[in-house]
C-alpha cells in the first residue's frame, strides 16, 4: 500500500467512526490520533491526513448537497457510512484540493480504491457513478479541448443512450438603461444559466415557465432560442445517458432574485443579477460559455 493510499485510508476510518458513532465534532480529534497512532506511527504524511481531513468537515455541507444532486435516488442517510465518507473524501480532492497535488483522474481513482478496499461488493461501481457524474457535470478538467470522435460506452453507441430533455433561459431585466442577466452560482463554483427538467409531455417554454419563477423568483417572458448543447453523464442508478438542453431568452422585470429552497437544489448556492460588461470575467463551464456570449450579444446590439 503507498503511503499516500495509507494516509487516506486514516482519514477514512476517523470519519466513519466519527459518522456511524454518531460521535461530537470535538471528539473527531480524539478518533483521528487513535488511528495514526494504530496504523501509521512515524508517518511523516501528517500534514496531508490533517489537510484532508480538515477540507472534508470545512466542506461537508456542500459535499453533502452534491452527494444527493449526483445520487438523487439515495438519500443521504440511506447511503452506508463507508460509502458516503468515501464520497466526501473523494469530491473534497476532485473539487476543492490542489490539482497539482490531486489531478482529478487521482482523486476518482484512489476513491474507488478506498471503496473496494472497504466497501461492499458494489461499492466501487457505486463511488465510480457518482464521481463521474460529478467530473462530467464539472467539464472534465484536465481533458483535451479538441473535439472528440463520437465514441461508444461499452456496446452502446453515443446516439443510442436514453436521452433527459431540459430547458435553459439566460434571463435578463432592463433598470435605468442597464442590460442585466441573472445567473445562478454552483456549489462546483461554477456561474451558469437557470435550466430545468421538462416533465412529461411538457413544451421548453411550459418548462421554463415553471421553472424558472421556482429558481429565481421572478416571472418571465420566453423569447427566441438561442441554441444548444448536450452531454454524456452517468447516473448511479439509471446509468449512461445523454442530457440535451435547449436555451432560450427570457426577459424578466428588475426585481430581487431569490434563489429556490428546497432540500435538494441542485448543488445551487448563489443567485445575482450581473451587468453585461461584468459577466465574461466571471467563472463558466466550456460548453455554456457559448451560449452566455451568444446571449450577452444580442442583449449589447439590443436584439
Amino acid at each position: 500500500m503507498s503511503q499516500r493510499h495509507l494516509s487516506r485510508s486514516i482519514v477514512l476510518q476517523t470519519l466513519f467512526e466519527w459518522d456511524f458513532e454518531k460521535r461530537s465534532i470535538e471528539e473527531i480529534r480524539t478518533i483521528f490520533e487513535k488511528n495514526i497512532t494504530e496504523f501509521a506511527p512515524g508517518s511523516n504524511d501528517r500534514p496531508f491526513m490533517e489537510r484532508l481531513l480538515n477540507l472534508v468537515l470545512d466542506k461537508q455541507k456542500d459535499l453533502d448537497n452534491l452527494i444527493a444532486k449526483a445520487a438523487p435516488d439515495w438519500p443521504l442517510e440511506k447511503i452506508a457510512p463507508v460509502d458516503r465518507n468515501i464520497l466526501r473524501i473523494g469530491l473534497a480532492e476532485l473539487l476543492f484540493a490542489d490539482r497539482k497535488e490531486v489531478p482529478p483522474k487521482v482523486a476518482i481513482n484512489e476513491a474507488i480504491e478506498l471503496a473496494k478496499q472497504f466497501g461492499g461488493e458494489t461499492s466501487g461501481r457505486f463511488i465510480n457513478g457518482v464521481l463521474g457524474a460529478v467530473y462530467k457535470e464539472m467539464g472534465e478538467p484536465g481533458k483535451n479541448d479538441q473535439p472528440k470522435p463520437k465514441k461508444k460506452f461499452g456496446n452502446v453507441p453515443l446516439d443510442q443512450l436514453p436521452v433527459e430533455k431540459l430547458a435553459g433561459a439566460a434571463v435578463f431585466a432592463r433598470h435605468e438603461g442597464e442590460v442585466y442577466v441573472a445567473l445562478v452560482h454552483d456549489v462546483f463554483g461554477h456561474w451558469t444559466l437557470t435550466k430545468g427538467r421538462l416533465n412529461e409531455g411538457e413544451s421548453d417554454v411550459e418548462c421554463l415557465r415553471r421553472k424558472v419563477p421556482l429558481e429565481l423568483g421572478v416571472p418571465i417572458e420566453v423569447k427566441e432560442n438561442i441554441g444548444s448543447n448536450s452531454y454524456s453523464t452517468f447516473h448511479p442508478e439509471k446509468g449512461k445517458m445523454m442530457k440535451e438542453i435547449n436555451y432560450y431568452m427570457a426577459e424578466a422585470p428588475f426585481m430581487e432574485l431569490t434563489l429556490e429552497k428546497k432540500e435538494e437544489k441542485g448543488g445551487l448556492d448563489d443567485v445575482r443579477w450581473f451587468k453585461l460588461a461584468d459577466i465574461l470575467d466571471l467563472n463558466f463551464y466550456d460548453d455554456i460559455l457559448p451560449i452566455v456570449t451568444k446571449a450577452i450579444t444580442k442583449l449589447a446590439e439590443g436584439k
